[in-house]
């Protein structure tokens, strides 16, 4: 991989783990750039409210470009400083007295090194969030596809991965769409609390800028397009620790439909696949494997996030102004959250969109069981006439009949005399028709897909979001 989308922790195996964009918006040099942005709006807003001189601005600006960094450099020389913000302003000093030595005076005027690490981090997380709500849309339009076509697909109900009852491929999609639909409204409403400023000077009180500082932040929310909170956040990292968790929670959401999907893969229900494509999901020596590899990937990041998040939590206990390991604590870990997440999230939608569904292979496995799987729908309607507890004593005996002979539970109650006192051959064979006793699925479907539509409607530019 290039140096230009390199991130940390991320290497070979970054396409495998995260998507290209998300790779691109928190390499090593977007990082730099995020930081260098947050210098070049402070230059801006301060000079606005006659802190810095006007004529200083440009040079600043100007130098406030990346390529103009030496990474590696300035990786040696954190590790020495504590930060990368305290190598990366004496990089851009010098730069900038290079150009203008009045300018270079004004670098980083009144600021600290965790305001521009901060405001940088926040910088990357609105584009991040951005590709995220981008791709949860893909996503939730893929699953309304698959339950709108798949509302009345009978297939196998499984619990503590034995088969259960009748269900439908309908409901299972319209399962992971109802937790989508969440996960953008959480999205959405984490925007609105984690997208803020951070600028407090060296203590969070902008000491630094006399009666100058709270002109100077609003000024500088506004050029860099966030929030103005109500006072610097140093040290309450609710903000990020909420990111984190929000997308941790996303995360665990496509870990479970990747599990189901990678089971339906199976070759010995091979109810579903994933999508193929040239070079996907092979083997190094088997030629005829055709590998889960999106559901992998999602089950990757599943099996990693949690850890990350517990790491953001655990560095919420910070000391008093300023943290000693808390803080940086974070620096890895949430972009390596919104990389894994990004990655999952991308391959789930692709996997949602191109599915193949076998249905009649669905069929033929809620046969399987020669029937024992509507046992509850038989022993309900007979214990109207004789009581459920009688109903499933009658009912029971007769499964334990059929699974030792091999026989079919239809075929060993209809010769039950008990049985044929009350349910008449007809009822017998409604009762055994997998797809009369399907319950509520169609309506749960419906309502999922009501909620999907009325999201879409509010989510067009031009109208106004449900909160």
């Amino acid at each position: 991989m290039s140096d230009g989308v390199a991130a940390r922790g991320f290497t070979l195996t970054g396409p495998m783990l995260a998507s290209a964009d998300m790779l691109s918006l928190f390499s090593d040099q977007a990082a730099v750039q995020r930081m260098l942005d947050f210098e070049a709006a402070l230059a801006r807003a301060e000079a606005a409210h006659g802190v810095i001189p006007a004529d200083a601005v440009a040079a600043i600006v100007d130098c406030c470009d990346a390529a103009r960094i030496d990474l590696p450099a300035l990786a040696q020389a954190a590790a020495a400083a504590g930060n990368l913000a305290i190598p990366l302003v004496k990089q851009l000093t010098a730069a900038v007295l290079r150009d203008d030595a009045e300018a270079g005076k004004y670098v980083h005027w009144g600021a600290t090194s965790q305001d521009a690490i901060d405001t940088g981090l926040v910088l990357q997380l609105r584009d991040a969030l951005s590709l995220v709500a981008a791709d949860l849309a893909a996503l939730a339009g893929a699953l309304a596809s698959l339950a709108r076509v798949h509302r009345d697909t009978t297939m196998v109900g499984r619990t503590w991965m034995q088969h259960a009852l009748p269900t439908s491929l309908g409901l299972k999609a319209a399962g992971f769409l109802d937790a989508v639909l969440r996960h953008r409204q959480r999205l959405q409403q984490v925007r609105g609390r984690a997208l803020a400023l951070q600028f407090g000077g060296a203590a969070g009180t902008l000491a630094s800028l006399g009666d100058k500082g709270l002109a100077v932040a609003a000024t500088l929310a506004q050029d860099l397009g966030l929030s103005l909170p109500d006072l610097p956040w140093h040290t309450q990292r609710d903000r990020v620790a909420e990111v984190a968790t929000v997308l941790g929670l996303l995360t665990g959401t496509l870990g479970k439909m990747a599990r189901d999907i990678s089971l339906m893969m199976q070759t010995d229900v091979a109810e579903a696949a994933e999508p193929s494509a040239p070079g996907r999901g092979g083997s190094s020596t088997m030629p005829h494997k055709r590998n889960p590899v999106g559901c992998a990937a999602a089950l990757t990041a599943a099996a990693r996030v949690p850890a990350l998040v517990s790491t953001m939590l655990s560095g919420m206990v910070q000391e008093h102004e300023r943290a000693l390991g808390g803080w940086q604590a974070e620096w890895d870990t949430l972009p390596d959250i919104v990389l894994l997440t990004s990655g999952a999230l991308r391959q789930m939608r692709d996997v949602a969109a191109g599915l193949q569904v076998d249905a009649a292979r669905m069929r033929a496995n809620l046969e399987l069981t020669h029937g024992l799987i509507m046992g509850e729908s038989v022993m309900l309607a007979l214990g109207a006439a004789i009581g459920r507890m009688a109903a499933h004593k009658l009912v029971e005996q007769a499964s334990q009949e059929a699974a030792a002979s091999g026989r079919h539970l239809r075929e060993v109650l209809g010769e039950n005399a008990d049985i044929g006192r009350h349910l008449s051959p007809e009822a017998l064979d409604r009762l055994f028709d997998p797809a009369n006793y399907r319950g509520e699925a169609g309506a749960f479907v419906d309502r999922v897909l009501s909620r999907y539509e009325q999201s879409e409607h509010e989510n067009k530019p031009g109208t106004e979001t449900r909160p």
